[in-house]
């Protein structure tokens, strides 16, 4: 855990060093989830963990960049955080895009 604590306090202490950390956040466990639905009415159906049993997210980062390729670099360095025994845990990583503004609706 502690290898892992220190991957990511580096990682943070780069982007924040290069300007590029716009918010990161470390997420409860599995134990803290609750997965929301509506049902047909309109209410919460609320059950306890995330939506797909064995997958969690752990955390974000907001990053802005100047590019796709450093955003999937950025992505991989993330990715490469040390797990049990110490080694990369090469976990998955994904990569969102926030749009500056409104999505552009298609007329018609």
């Amino acid at each position: 855990m502690l290898a892992m604590f220190a991957h990511m306090d580096a990682l943070n202490q780069e982007l924040g060093a290069a300007g590029e950390l716009v918010e990161a956040r470390g997420l409860g466990g599995p134990s803290m989830v609750k997965t929301v639905r509506a049902t047909d009415d309109g209410r919460a159906k609320v059950t306890d963990g995330p939506a797909e049993p064995g997958r969690i997210l752990a955390g974000y980062w907001v990053v802005d960049v100047k590019d796709e390729d450093r955003a999937l670099e950025i992505a991989a360095r993330a990715s490469a955080c040390p797990g049990p025994g110490g080694k990369p845990g090469n976990d998955p990583v994904e990569v969102h895009a926030v749009p500056e503004g409104p999505p552009e609706v298609p007329e018609g």
